[in-house]
């Protein structure tokens, strides 16, 4: 009785896996392709290894939600844990034919998919994931393959905070066995040269680099709809506004809208600091309790949607009016923002060209001009961060750091942090402000992806008389019969 409930529970999960689920996934060609480009970017006589990323333990018997690696996502759309991928650059000799990559996944599991969640199994693999040799994660320790032949074993170093949950195939199982047939130095050894020379944990890192932050039109369709999730909750989220809110309850807000929209997670820890908080430039605690109706608030979050992740921060005054001082900041980090975005095309240098050479100057030259600092050229923390990084898969995106490029996506946030106690006017301090939006380079220029949220004082002041549903959203206090 027992082995047919396991079959006709095995079957069931089978059955239903992937459905009820959204239709705008990246396809298995998209990872296909993908595949096929990392190959073509490989060395003669190459073989490159890609492992899941682990589970991470919370509490107790309580596990993190697990999210994938995102380069094993970008190959493979495989979303489960436990997994190995191999590519290698030229096809290998198999028994049942020549293949050129190969998958080592988690078995089907009847009794623990009923706890914890279906899994794709081999055959879900093959056919929702194209791919065609696969096997199950049990089956690598025995698997035959010599990676002494190999003149390159490209692969990502290893961290070591993996833990083995005695389940066999497991994540650290695999490792292990990685590490064994390739001859990767153990506890001791001083160098890589030790025990194999043909190991390479830095090639790897350049090719995914290259291919990652070059986006593709099926990338940006979900890029854009995780920038336009995030901005419809600036947008709400400035109506709403009122002194008194917590800032969890400004996070939640926004997290609310994210679900809404169907956006798996959110790309990154909630930012949400009122007052001298937004001094702290990534500050997660967003604890405050009651927002003064005095203080500016900084909001910075991103929706993840299908593994994609915006990035978009608004600052604004609690009470729906900047100060003058607020708007002085304000309009100064703006300023800053919007000539660099302006400047933005294919070949400019961001560090040089957008940095420093526009961004940094005018604010240097307006903290000047509001007697902050003293000159131009005077060392200060006011402005401590660069101007943006890489989006996509990860909020901060792997990509080249150099020269803009067409599809690339990027952010563009210049800020003004004056924490309590710095060495200029009290009228100050406890103001800062991050303006953060998302572009994307084009062949002559660049596309503002996160235009729907307000950027101006004078348009967030604005959208600020204007209502949401969120502001009439009340619940009856704790302890009351």
């Amino acid at each position: 009785m027992k082995k047919f409930f396991t079959l006709i529970l095995a079957a069931f999960t089978f059955a239903t896996y992937g459905q009820n689920e959204p239709d705008d996934f990246l396809s298995s060609e998209f990872h296909q392709e993908r595949r096929s480009l990392v190959r073509e970017k490989m060395p003669d006589n190459s073989v490159a290894v890609f492992f899941a990323n682990p589970v991470r333990n919370r509490a107790n018997d309580v596990d993190y939600i697990y999210h994938q690696d995102p380069n094993f996502y970008y190959l493979t759309g495989y979303k489960e844990p436990h997994a190995v991928l191999m590519i290698f650059k030229s096809e290998q000799e198999g028994p049942e034919g020549n293949y050129d990559e190969i998958i080592f996944i988690q078995p089907r599991n009847a009794m623990a998919e009923m706890w914890t969640g279906r899994r794709m199994g081999i055959g879900g693999v093959k056919e929702k994931l194209a791919f065609n040799e696969v096997f199950n994660n049990t089956e690598f320790e025995d698997y035959n393959i010599d990676f002494s032949k190999f003149d390159k074993v490209l692969f990502y170093d290893f961290f070591n905070d993996v833990r083995d949950t005695n389940a066999e195939g497991d994540l650290y199982d695999l490792i292990v066995s990685f590490k064994q047939k390739a001859g990767y130095p153990t506890e001791g050894d001083l160098t890589i040269e030790s025990t194999a020379n043909n190991l390479d944990m830095e090639t790897l890192d350049q090719i995914m680099k290259d291919l990652r932050g070059i986006k593709t039109e099926d990338e940006l369709d979900l890029l854009r709809k995780a920038v336009d999730i995030s901005c419809i909750a600036q947008v709400e989220v400035m109506k709403a506004m009122r002194p008194g809110m917590s800032e969890f309850e400004v996070q939640g807000m926004h997290e609310f809208i994210f679900k809404k929209y169907q956006a798996e997670y959110e790309g990154y820890p909630s930012i949400v600091g009122a007052g001298h908080n937004g001094c702290i430039l990534h500050y997660i605690e967003n604890y405050k309790p009651s927002i003064d109706s005095d203080e500016m608030i900084l909001m910075d979050l991103g929706a993840e949607y299908h593994g994609y992740t915006a990035d978009v921060t608004r600052t604004i005054p609690v009470d729906g009016k900047f100060s003058p001082e607020e708007k002085a900041i304000y309009d100064l980090v703006y300023k800053a923002q919007e000539a660099a975005i302006q400047a933005c095309k294919p070949g400019v240098n961001i560090a040089r060209d957008l940095d420093a050479g526009i961004a940094r100057r005018i604010i240097n030259e307006g903290l000047v001009e509001l007697g902050i600092i003293d000159s131009v050229d005077q060392r200060h923390l006011y402005y401590p961060h660069g101007l943006g990084h890489h989006i996509g898969l990860d909020v901060h995106d792997k990509g080249n750091y150099e020269y803009l490029e067409p599809n690339m996506a990027i952010t563009i946030e210049p800020g003004i942090y004056i924490p309590e106690g710095a060495k200029c006017d009290e009228k100050w301090w406890g103001i800062a402000v991050r303006i953060e939006d998302d572009v994307l380079i084009t062949e002559d220029g660049f596309e503002l992806l996160s235009d729907i949220a307000p950027r101006t004082s004078e348009e967030i002041e604005k959208m600020m008389q204007e209502t949401s549903p969120l502001g009439s959203f009340v619940l009856p206090e704790l302890g009351k019969d």
